[in-house]
C-alpha cells in the first residue's frame, strides 16, 4: 500500500503536496491563481492573437494548462498557459502551411499543439529531455528576438488600421510604410494611446498589471466613445461557454505533414528549454527536488489537453510564475485556481471581450513581445562574454526576419549543431609550462614567465579521443616533432581526456609508433582509469611501456629528464 501510494505521488505530484498540506498555506495559494489569472486573461488575448486563432481559444489554452499542470508538475510556483514564443511557431506554422481559413487555422493549432504533446510523452518515456539541450542560449535569444521582430512588424497595420502585402517581415514593413497616408486617424490615436499606457505603466509602475488596464480600459472606451462607430476595427464576437474536447482535421495535419513534425519539434524545443530552466529556479529558491522526467509528462499532457480543447500551445510563463511565486503559491492548488478563474471567465466574462478594439489588442501583443521575447541585455552579454554566440544570435535573428519564424527554428538547431561539432572536433590542445618553484603546469600563452622545459614538450589535450578528434590530436604531436629541435620528449596531459573510441584507441598506437620512429619518447600523465583500461585492451598500454605513464606532469617530466640525464630540480618543499 506505502508503495503505491509513494507511486501515485510520483506520477501525480498534487497528491503528495496535498496530503502534506499546511491550511496556513491555502490563503497565499489563492491569492496567488486569482492574481496570476488577472494577469494571463488579457495577455492570452493577445497570444492567440499573434497565432491567429479566435480569442476565446487562447483562454482554452490557458485553462487547460494551469489545471492540468497544477496536477502533474513537479514545480509548485510554475505557471503553466500560452507564450509569446510558441504562439510567434504556431503562427509561423499556419503561414507555411498557406491556412486561411480561421476554422482551420484553429483547428491546425489545435492539431500541431497536440502533436507536441505526443512529443513530448514519447521524449518523457525515453527520458529524452536532454535533447533540448541541442538548441544553444545564443540561438534562442537570436530566434526569440527574430520573431519578435516578426510579430511586430505583423501588428503594425492594426495601428494604423491599414492593409499590408509581403511575403516576409522585411516586404510587410515596406508596404505598410508606403499605406501611412492611408491610415485612419482615430485607429492611429487610439493605438498611440494604448501604446504610451502598456509601455508607460511597465516604465513608471512595473508591479501594476499594465496588460490587464489596458484592456479594462479599451473596453471603456469602446463603450463610452462607440469606437467601432467611428471605423476602429473591433475583434469581434467572442463567446461564453467551456469548450467540449475536439480531435483536430486529420486530412489537415496529413496534408501538410511536414509542417506538423517541424512545428512539433520546434515548440518541444522551445517549450522544454524554457520550463526545465525555470522549473529547476524555483525549486532551488525553495528548497526542493524537481523531476524534470515528470516535467516532460505535465507538459506533455497541459499540451495535449490545450489541443484537444482547441486551444494553442503551452509552455512557462516566467512573468506570470514569478508573480505566482510572489504572490504566495506553495503549492499547485495556485495553478489550479489560476485554471478555474479563466474558466468563471469564459463563463461569465468572455463576451465583453467582443467590443475589445484592434489597435487595443495590437498593443498588448507588441508589448509582449517586446518585454517577453527581445532580450537585449542578453544580446549585449553576449557581445561582451563571447562573440561568436553573439553572432549565432545575430544570425538566428537574421534568418528568422528573412525566412520566417519556422524556418529560423531549423537554422537555429543547424546553427546550434554545427557549433556543437565544431567545439567537439577542434579541442584545445595548449602547450604548458612550469610555474617556477612549484609542481604546477601551466598554460604558456597565458603565463609566458613560466618555465619551458628543455628538450621536453608538455602539452594538454582538452576534449574526448574519438573519431573526430584524433587526427587533431596526431597532426598537433607531428608538428611539435618537426618544429621543436632537441626534443627528446613528448609529456601528454590526459586529464582531459573523459573518453576514449576504438579509432581514438587505434589512433593512440599510431602515435606511439609516430614518436618512436622519431626517436622521441610518449609519456602520458593523469591518465584517467577507464580510458586506461580501453588502451590496455587496445594493447595501447603494453606498446606505450608502463614506464612511461605517470600520475602527474611534473613526474613524467622529472622521468623524461631523468632518462635524457638531465635534472629538473628538486620538488618543492
Amino acid at each position: 500500500m506505502k508503495k503505491s501510494q509513494r507511486s501515485r505521488r510520483a506520477v501525480v505530484p498534487i497528491v503528495g503536496q496535498l496530503r502534506s498540506y499546511d491550511r496556513a498555506w491555502l490563503r497565499g495559494d489563492l491569492i496567488a491563481g486569482v492574481t496570476v489569472a488577472a494577469l494571463i486573461v488579457p495577455k492570452n488575448l493577445g497570444y492567440a492573437g499573434i497565432a491567429g486563432i479566435p480569442l476565446q481559444n487562447g483562454l482554452y489554452a490557458a485553462a487547460a494548462g494551469a489545471i492540468v499542470y497544477g496536477v502533474l508538475g513537479s514545480c509548485r510556483q510554475i505557471s503553466m498557459g500560452p507564450s509569446s514564443g510558441l504562439a510567434a511557431v504556431a503562427a509561423s506554422a499556419v503561414l507555411a502551411a498557406g491556412i486561411t481559413s480561421e476554422q482551420d487555422v484553429a483547428s491546425f493549432v489545435a492539431g500541431i499543439t497536440l502533436a507536441s504533446g505526443i512529443l513530448f510523452l514519447l521524449l518523457a518515456v525515453a527520458k529524452m529531455g536532454w535533447i533540448a539541450q541541442f538548441l544553444s542560449r545564443a540561438v534562442v535569444t537570436g530566434f526569440l528576438f527574430g520573431a519578435a521582430i516578426d510579430v511586430v512588424i505583423g501588428e503594425l497595420p492594426k495601428l494604423t488600421g491599414t492593409e499590408v502585402t509581403g511575403s516576409n517581415p522585411i516586404q510587410e514593413l515596406r508596404s505598410w510604410l508606403g499605406t501611412l497616408g492611408e491610415a485612419h486617424q482615430t485607429t492611429v490615436l487610439v493605438g498611440v494611446i494604448a501604446l504610451a499606457v502598456v509601455f508607460g505603466l511597465k516604465a513608471v509602475a512595473p508591479r501594476v498589471p499594465g496588460a490587464l488596464v489596458l484592456v479594462v480600459g479599451g473596453l471603456l472606451a469602446a463603450a463610452v466613445f462607440d469606437l467601432g462607430a467611428k471605423g476602429v476595427a473591433l475583434v469581434g464576437d467572442v463567446p461564453s461557454g467551456l469548450p467540449s474536447p475536439e480531435i483536430p482535421d486529420g486530412q489537415l495535419m496529413w496534408d501538410n505533414a511536414g509542417t506538423v513534425a517541424v512545428a512539433a519539434v520546434a515548440l518541444v524545443l522551445i517549450g522544454f528549454s524554457q520550463t526545465a530552466g525555470d522549473a529547476r529556479a524555483f525549486a532551488a529558491k525553495h528548497r526542493y527536488q524537481i523531476d524534470i522526467n515528470q516535467e516532460s509528462v505535465a507538459q506533455s499532457f497541459a499540451n495535449m489537453a490545450a489541443g484537444l480543447f482547441k486551444g494553442m500551445p503551452v509552455s512557462t510563463s516566467l512573468s506570470a510564475s514569478s508573480l505566482n511565486d510572489h504572490s504566495g503559491a506553495k503549492t499547485g492548488l495556485a495553478s489550479l485556481t489560476s485554471g478555474a478563474t479563466v474558466l468563471l471567465t469564459l463563463l461569465f466574462l468572455a463576451p465583453l471581450f467582443s467590443i475589445l478594439p484592434k489597435p487595443v489588442l495590437a498593443a498588448l501583443i507588441i508589448e509582449a513581445v517586446v518585454m517577453g521575447m527581445m532580450n537585449l541585455p542578453e544580446m549585449r552579454r553576449l557581445a561582451r562574454v563571447q562573440r561568436f554566440d553573439f553572432w549565432i544570435a545575430v544570425a538566428a535573428i537574421v534568418g528568422t526576419l528573412i525566412f520566417g519564424v519556422l524556418a529560423g527554428v531549423i537554422i537555429g538547431i543547424g546553427l546550434s549543431l554545427i557549433w556543437l561539432v565544431g567545439v567537439a572536433t577542434h579541442p584545445e590542445m595548449p602547450s604548458l609550462g612550469r610555474e617556477r618553484g612549484t609542481q604546477v603546469f601551466r598554460e604558456v600563452d597565458e603565463n609566458p614567465g613560466d618555465e619551458v622545459i628543455p628538450g621536453v614538450a608538455v602539452i594538454r589535450f582538452d576534449g574526448g579521443l574519438f573519431f573526430a578528434t584524433a587526427d587533431a590530436l596526431e597532426d598537433r604531436l607531428r608538428e611539435t616533432i618537426h618544429s621543436t629541435p632537441d626534443l627528446t620528449g613528448i609529456v601528454l596531459d590526459c586529464a582531459g581526456i573523459n573518453f576514449v573510441d576504438s579509432q581514438g584507441a587505434a589512433k593512440m598506437a599510431d602515435i606511439v609508433d609516430l614518436a618512436r620512429e622519431a626517436g622521441v619518447t610518449l609519456r602520458l600523465a593523469r591518465l584517467k582509469p577507464t580510458v586506461r583500461a580501453t588502451l590496455a585492451r587496445d594493447g595501447v598500454i603494453e606498446r606505450l611501456g608502463e614506464d612511461n605513464i605517470h600520475g602527474n606532469i611534473f613526474r613524467a617530466v622529472q622521468a623524461e629528464q631523468a632518462a635524457a640525464g638531465k635534472g629538473l630540480g628538486d620538488e618543492p618543499g
